[in-house]
C-alpha cells in the first residue's frame, strides 16, 4: 500500500519535517559518492549491535564477492574488518537513522516522513517534533538491538524514526483518511483507507515478520524490530501527550471538494458546529 496523500491539512508550516527530509537527502548523496575501497558512511556511522554490546571485541563483517571465472559468476564468502566507528559506538543509534540501503529505501522513507510527518509535527510542536523524532529513532535502533545484540550487520535507515511518527499519527488523528495507491499485479487501485486500518495493517506485517525473523536461523536483512519498537514507543508518547494535555489541539479535517463553499459557510455557524 502506497499512501498518496491524507485529508489532514498542517496548520503551520512543518520546516523540522522538511529539514529532516533534506538531511536525509544531503547524507544519501555522500553515500552516493563512496569511493570503492575506501571505508564507507554505512560501516562508520551505521549502528553495529555486536559493537555496542562488546566495544572491546574487534568486529568483522562478512560478505559476498561476485568472482568471474571460466563457469560463470562465482560467488565467494568472505570475512573481513570492519571500518571503525567515526563517533562513538552509542552515539549510533541515532547517526543511522540518517543512512539509507538504496534508492528504494531513501525514496520509500522520505515519502512515508512527508505525508504523516507534517501533522505530527503540528500538533507536538517544532522544537517538540524534532526531539520526539530523535528519540523514536533511538528506540527503534535499541529495539533493535535487543532482537539481535551479537549482529554485525550494520543497521541502518529512518524506518524506525518513521515508525514513530506513523505511530503517534495513529493515536493523534483516529479519523484521518489516506489516499492510498494498491498495486494487484498490474492494475492500480486508487482507494481511501480509514488512517487506523492502513497503519493498523502496516504495523501487523512488521509484528508478523519480526515474530518470524525470530524464529529464521538468519537476519533478514531488515530491522523488523526496529519498526516495531518505533511505532509503540511513537504511540505511547502520543498517548501520554494527550493525557497530560502537552499537545496543540487537532485541526479541523479538510472539507472534501465536492461540497459546496456556500454550504459550508451555511452550516458553519450552525450550533452543533
Amino acid at each position: 500500500m502506497i499512501p498518496i496523500r491524507d485529508n489532514i491539512p498542517a496548520r503551520t508550516k512543518p520546516v523540522v519535517n522538511y529539514t529532516l527530509i533534506g538531511l536525509c537527502t544531503v547524507v544519501f548523496l555522500l553515500q552516493l559518492g563512496d569511493e570503492i575501497g575506501e571505508p564507507s558512511l554505512v560501516e562508520r556511522y551505521g549502528m553495529i549491535p555486536a559493537r555496542i554490546t562488546d566495544p572491546d571485541k574487534p568486529v568483522e563483517i562478512p560478505e559476498r564477492v561476485a568472482r568471474r571465472t571460466s563457469r560463470g559468476i562465482e560467488l565467494t564468502e568472505s570475512i573481513r574488518p570492519a571500518a571503525p566507528s567515526a563517533v562513538p559506538p552509542l552515539l549510533t543509534m541515532l547517526t543511522c537513522i540518517f543512512l539509507h540501503g538504496g534508492w528504494m529505501h531513501f525514496l520509500g522513507n522520505v515519502w512515508f516522513l512527508h505525508i504523516f510527518g507534517d501533522n505530527v509535527e503540528d500538533r507536538m510542536g517544532h522544537v517538540g517534533y524534532l526531539v520526539f523524532y530523535l528519540a523514536s529513532g533511538a528506540a527503534a535502533s535499541f529495539a533493535h538491538l535487543l532482537s539481535a545484540p551479537g549482529s554485525t550487520i550494520p543497521t541502518i535507515g529512518a524506518s524506525g524514526a518513521i515508525a514513530g511518527v506513523m505511530g503517534a499519527y495513529l493515536l493523534l488523528y483516529p479519523r484521518a483518511r489516506v489516499l492510498t495507491l494498491i498495486p494487484i499485479f498490474i492494475i492500480l487501485h486508487m482507494v481511501v483507507i480509514p488512517a487506523p486500518v492502513f497503519l493498523g495493517i502496516w504495523f501487523l506485517i512488521q509484528l508478523f515478520q519480526g515474530t518470524m525473523q525470530v524464529a529464521a536461523t538468519e537476519a533478514a536483512g531488515v530491522a523488523w524490530w526496529a519498526h516495531i519498537g518505533g511505532f509503540a514507543v511513537g504511540a505511547a508518547v502520543a498517548w501520554i501527550l494527550q493525557r497530560t494535555h502537552h499537545i496543540n489541539p487537532p485541526v479541523e479535517r479538510r472539507l472534501p471538494s465536492t461540497e459546496p463553499l456556500a454550504h459550508y459557510r451555511i452550516r458553519r455557524h450552525h450550533p452543533r458546529w
